[in-house]
């Protein structure tokens, strides 16, 4: 049968695809809306399935604050096209609305959720067969305080952060959130970082700092013997310091040989306490570039975001925050 372009812009209105495959699925079901929804959702499924090894990198992140509570929520796709697209930014922004609306704990929560003629993750489907993209939806985190607040870098949808605090400074709460978004910390400060976390830098710091010590006594063994550095840096450079006449076969070969003797009877001689003195000094170092309250304020390097907390409001404490992006960093 025929159908109506009232029709098809009424199934179109519902579904949110294209009015030709409005059009397709409402010949097919004999002008039957409830049918022809089906038949949309099948193919949205059918399309879901056979895309589900693809790679979703793209996609559309966006934050949102109610009271004491914040949320960032990720729906990604395929295509960078896609993700900047009206109608799936207003599905993202839709399930993040409906996910703070409910105080949802999980992802798993999110997709529960009822929406339309069925679910979230029904709603993220029939999208996903409307644009012929993977979509998925990823990223799901929270925050809980007195005064919440969220950040969306550059309005672009890629990049978001939230935080929650003990009580409302909006200024200092924006500062915070914009250094959480630039700087990426691990934790609010040291007592955050995981065990494992500190173990493992400590143990590179230990391993840099035998290699430096190594390395200089090689350079200085090399120096008072007369070799040039650049040429003994590498198997590189003494290849091209034989072709190009700069030192012999036989230079080169002591060179070798002096950079192994060298470099195994420091390794074998390093001052322990000293090696460890050093890689409490890095770890320090690192911890300070992590943890939020000891990093340097993105708005004025000679103060921390302890200091510029204190300065604005000394009773203000950031109690948790969480950052979420799609970009590889």
């Amino acid at each position: 049968m025929a159908v109506t372009m009232a029709e098809i812009t009424k199934l179109r209105k519902m579904s949110g695809a294209g009015m030709m495959d409005c059009k397709k699925a409402l010949t097919e079901a004999d002008g039957n809306i409830e049918k022809a929804m089906e038949i949309i959702r099948k193919k949205g499924q059918a399309i879901a399935a056979k895309r589900s090894d693809r790679d979703a990198s793209e996609g559309c992140v966006l934050a949102k604050k109610d009271g004491n509570f914040a949320a960032i929520i990720a729906l990604k796709c395929e295509t960078d096209f896609v993700a900047k697209n009206a109608d799936f930014i207003a599905l993202t922004q839709a399930i993040l609305d409906a996910a703070v609306a409910n105080r949802c704990r999980t992802l798993d929560e999110v997709k529960a959720l009822p929406m339309g003629n069925g679910t979230v993750q029904d709603a993220v489907t029939d999208r996903s067969g409307i644009t012929g993209e993977k979509m998925e939806l990823d990223g799901y985190c929270l925050v809980e305080g007195a005064y919440t607040t969220i950040y969306n870098h550059m309005g672009k949808n890629q990049l978001c952060t939230i935080a929650a605090f003990n009580k409302e400074s909006e200024e200092a709460a924006h500062n915070v959130a914009m250094q959480i978004a630039a700087m990426n910390p691990i934790a609010i400060d040291e007592a955050g970082v995981p065990e494992s976390v500190k173990e493992k830098e400590i143990q590179v710091a230990i391993e840099k700092t035998k290699a430096e010590q190594v390395q200089k006594a090689v350079e200085a063994a090399l120096k008072k013997a007369g070799f040039n550095l650049y040429i003994a840096e590498n198997e590189e450079h003494l290849n091209e310091g034989v072709m190009k006449g700069n030192i012999t076969e036989a230079q080169a070969q002591e060179i070798r040989d002096l950079k192994a003797k060298v470099a195994e009877e420091k390794a074998a001689n390093l001052p322990q306490q000293m090696i460890e003195n050093i890689a409490k000094g890095r770890l320090s170092k690192f911890m300070k570039e992590v943890c939020l309250l000891s990093q340097e304020d993105i708005m004025d390097s000679k103060r921390t975001v302890r200091d510029m907390m204190k300065a604005i409001d000394p009773e203000l404490q950031i109690l948790a925050f969480k950052r979420f992006t799609l970009r590889a960093e």
